[in-house]
């Protein structure tokens, strides 16, 4: 897979590519990443990429031209790769997403900066994304959030399927409480049953602690995870509790 990243500040990545799963990943041939600086598709002896908005207003504007002509040479060398502008319009990036993206062999993430980008271009992109309702500087950030969640998901990247499925929301649930040495630290002993060897009681009981973790925390999740008889009796169980408390 390639995932290129058009902005203005390419040195923001350097170190981020460079680190962890997203390092190893690249090494493993798993995806490639390529930096785009925006101000390498101007024309303009200063290399200007923004301006003034018609009408007036504070800030400034990412101009059209520079943008639009990244796509062209983008979409040159592969008609089929994905665009995506970051944008608080756009619907709400989510695990679904990811493995949708995971999916595409090309994706070109625009990161857009200052009071936002000539509205035109969206006659040039395939979609918009958002990652919060909050105001960061730029869509750097986005994209690394984008970036790493799709990463994750390419094959053998983490080592395996399993590391993956049971991670939150892969199974539309949050995950199960982790615990690892030492057994006891100040008096708060990690659970018995994870130390009993019986790994049937063991995935139930993970199970269960997702469910009860959910429900708690994120009970929207519940209304579209894939729920099976029991899971809805431990569900219902916990309701009763709950009314009697």
């Amino acid at each position: 897979m390639r995932i290129e990243l058009l902005t203005l500040f390419p040195e923001f990545f350097a170190s981020p590519l460079s680190q962890s799963m997203i390092n190893r990943a690249q090494t493993q041939g798993a995806v490639e990443f390529r930096v785009l600086n925006l101000r390498d598709f101007t024309t303009d002896r200063h290399r200007v990429v923004d301006d003034r908005p018609f009408g007036g207003g504070p800030g400034m504007v990412l101009k059209l031209e520079p943008l639009v002509r990244a796509i062209r040479a983008v979409r040159q060398e592969d008609p089929e790769v994905r665009v995506i502008l970051f944008s608080p319009r756009g619907p709400m990036f989510s695990q679904d997403k990811a493995r949708e993206l995971a999916a595409t062999r090309h994706l070109l993430l625009i990161c857009g900066h200052y009071e936002g980008v000539d509205d035109r271009l969206h006659f040039y992109i395939d979609e918009e994304l958002s990652i919060g309702d909050y105001i960061l500087t730029g869509g750097e950030i986005p994209a690394l959030v984008v970036a790493d969640a799709v990463t994750r998901l390419l094959p053998g990247v983490l080592g395996g399927e399993g590391a993956v499925e049971e991670e939150s929301f892969q199974t539309g649930l949050l995950e199960y409480p982790h615990y690892t040495r030492p057994r006891d630290f100040e008096g708060l002993d990690a659970p018995e049953i994870l130390l009993s060897g019986d790994h049937q009681r063991i995935n139930r009981w993970r199970r269960q602690e997702a469910l009860r973790r959910t429900a708690a925390q994120r009970p929207d999740l519940l209304e579209k995870a894939a729920l099976d008889d029991q899971d809805r009796e431990f569900l219902a169980k916990l309701s009763d509790t709950g009314k009697k408390d």
